[in-house]
């Protein structure tokens, strides 16, 4: 049997259920922004999947070196959700106007990719709030009547 220490210790993508759903936004993430570059798409999607992809990488990152546990004076998870909404925005936006003329296939295949990328950032933001909501663990803790 593992003991809660070892647990914590495993890397930040084999352990939850959020680490596996952050790890494939940057996969189709990364792949909507390849069949853009193939297509030679307009510069505003490539830039936009670009700069996506750089904010779920530096998260991605932060989450595997452990930051988040280091600077604790920042509320990251708050800063997920709201990485998580402006993604959905901005990505369901490229995403729309890539399938909406008549373009290439890849451009396309593009628009389909940033899609999953929404349906992605939305399981994360799901399971970000519930972390939030239902284990408020540092600042928010909730305090019980006989913490009086």
């Amino acid at each position: 049997m593992e003991s809660p220490q070892e647990k914590r210790d495993q890397p930040f993508f084999c352990m939850t259920l959020k680490g596996f759903v952050k790890i494939l936004r940057l996969v189709v993430t990364v792949a909507s922004m390849i069949f853009f570059i193939i297509a030679q798409a307009p510069e505003p999607y490539i830039v936009i999947t670009g700069f996506e992809l750089t904010i779920i990488f530096f998260f991605v990152a932060l989450y595997i070196c452990r930051l988040d546990k280091k600077m604790r004076w920042l509320f990251w998870p708050l800063l997920d959700v709201i990485n998580s909404m402006v993604t959905m925005l901005f990505m369901l936006t490229v995403s729309v106007l890539a399938l909406l003329p008549e373009t290439s296939k890849m451009t396309i295949l593009g628009g389909v990719f940033g899609l999953l990328t929404v349906i992605c950032a939305i399981v994360d933001c799901a399971l970000t709030s519930r972390k939030i909501i239902l284990n408020p663990s540092g600042p928010y803790r909730k305090r019980s009547t006989d913490d009086n």
